[in-house]
């Protein structure tokens, strides 16, 4: 291949396309996360209640954990970068589109495009990445990529209230298309196509063939279990959290320094951590040892009083999926060919949204019967089955390649 665009990814090097990958995916999430604190605000400006905001969130989680395994697959057989582009042409949309909304039922819709755009995008630069990193360095690239990713989440939200209360809250929705959509350009003018395109070295498999193949690769299922249920727990506490810290006489202040000690401590773990797992023999290790800590920070969070406990908790979780997910990240790429990470990243994402839905929709009724405390010991318990056998999957597969 010729021309600037479609340069092989190994004529930049490794370094330069890993910053203009983490320089994309910061923009789009800083920019989808801008909306996190307006859209509730002008939601409820147009006669939303908690009922309607709380449903137009859920489109949004919906379809992005439907659309994650297609597009993964998409992006297997027709190339990363075209999925990336159309990822953040639509997430750019769904913004402007928020501008012209005058209905909670249209931004219902608009939130169903939200979640398109993200399942496009996520899995696929996810697996972008994978393509152009060499093997020896997979856990510090999905550290600094992750950490680019947590620290957009973590900053966008305080930029969306600040722009909120000096633009004014439509406005934002324009920021954050426009924010997005430079990064269309950004795509197109520096990265190169797909390393890997599986539809020239062979004939394509079938999707059927595929999914067999990934349901009997052991350390793939054990990677989607531990998301899976660490996702569950991380549901609970962002769902419930605002409401148990309101019955400890926590206001909304305090909350958000509770959730800001959580993003900042998992931001910051990433790097390290990633490193760290390039370095020891088995990831598997990491994941437990970050599991770990989750499951005791959410049972630490029915325990505790007042706001510094609290926090500390928060930072503990934060730590504990910072180690978890970036080793997790390095195992899936590891496990799969090179022409199934689009797919096995789709599943991937897919149970990160999957799991926080289900935590919604559960755990709420398991709260009405035990309570915010005893709430969050059943998710601290559910979680640590979910490590206990997360353990014993990645220990057979261990025991079977040594075997």
């Amino acid at each position: 291949m010729t021309g600037g665009s479609r340069r092989s990814g190994r004529e930049r090097p490794y370094g330069t396309l890993l910053l203009i990958c983490c320089t994309v995916s910061f923009a789009c999430f800083f920019g989808s996360y801008l909306r996190i604190p307006v859209l509730p605000l002008y939601a409820a400006s147009l006669g939303a209640g908690t009922v309607q905001v709380g449903i137009i969130n859920a489109c949004f989680l919906l379809m992005a954990g439907l659309l994650s395994i297609p597009f993964g697959i998409l992006s297997d057989r027709l190339g990363r970068r075209s999925l990336i582009v159309a990822g953040l042409a639509v997430l750019s949309g769904s913004s402007f589109l928020l501008w012209f909304s005058t209905t909670t039922l249209q931004m219902m819709g608009i939130y169903l495009l939200f979640g398109a755009g993200l399942a496009a995008f996520a899995p696929t630069m996810m697996s972008y990445v994978a393509d152009f990193t060499p093997a020896t360095h997979l856990g510090r690239a999905y550290g600094w990529y992750t950490m680019a990713i947590y620290s957009a989440m973590t900053l966008g939200p305080a930029a969306g209230g600040f722009l909120g209360h000096a633009l004014g809250l439509r406005n934002v929705f324009l920021v954050s298309g426009t924010a997005i959509l430079l990064m269309v350009g950004v795509v197109i003018l520096f990265l190169p196509v797909s390393i890997t395109h599986p539809h020239e070295t062979g004939e394509r498999p079938k999707f059927s063939v595929l999914t067999r193949e990934l349901l009997a690769n052991r350390t793939y299922l054990a990677s989607l279990l531990a998301t899976t249920g660490s996702c569950f727990g991380f549901g609970v506490f962002i769902t419930f959290f605002p409401l148990f810290a309101r019955t400890q006489g926590i206001e909304a202040g305090g909350t958000g320094l509770v959730f800001a000690a959580q993003a900042l401590a998992n931001t910051l773990s990433r790097l390290p951590f990633g490193f760290l797992s390039d370095r020891i023999a088995r990831r598997s290790r990491l994941v437990v040892f970050g599991l770990a800590g989750f499951n005791a920070s959410l049972a630490g969070i029915a325990l505790c009083r007042g706001l510094a406990p609290f926090m500390l908790v928060a930072a503990i979780l934060g730590v504990g999926m910072g180690v978890a997910y970036t080793a997790i990240g390095a195992m899936i790429t590891e496990a799969v060919p090179a022409g199934m990470r689009g797919l096995a990243m789709g599943g991937y994402n897919s149970c990160i949204y999957m799991g926080m839905m289900l935590s919604s929709a559960i755990m709420g009724w398991v709260i009405k019967g035990v309570g915010f405390a005893g709430g969050f010991l059943v998710a601290a318990l559910v979680t640590a089955l979910v490590t206990g056998k997360f353990f014993l999957l990645v220990r057979r597969c261990d025991h079977e390649n040594l075997g």
